[in-house]
């Protein structure tokens, strides 16, 4: 388990505590994501995959969604300060994704 939890992701975003990195953005913008649209996907998100032993420091994927019910998923970390950092943002697909909570799995 990780100490990044909701809440934790929560309250950074509202506070505005939280960084996004060069790749998140970068696929922010390739999904045609704004700021906004990830901030409130993130003030409601659930944590569906945890990864507390990532050689970079722990983090998790979070689904969120958009005011307009399309699923995000964001991995979420911890910078130097022990603030929010956004590390990457995609639209959950196939042939990945069989649902937004769900990995397809490999042959």
């Amino acid at each position: 388990m990780t100490s990044i939890t909701p809440e934790f992701i929560r309250e950074e975003i509202l506070r505005q505590n939280y960084e996004i990195s060069i790749h998140a953005d970068d696929e922010r913008i390739n999904e045609q994501l704004t700021i906004s649209q990830l901030e409130l996907a993130l003030t409601k998100c659930e944590i569906i995959e945890e990864y507390p032993n990532d050689p970079r420091g722990e983090s998790c994927l979070v689904l969120g969604f958009t005011s307009e019910n399309k699923p995000i998923h964001i991995v979420c970390g911890k910078n130097r300060s022990g603030h929010l950092i956004l590390i990457t943002v995609y639209s959950p697909e196939m042939p990945k994704w069989k649902d937004p909570y769900t990995r397809n799995k490999k042959d």
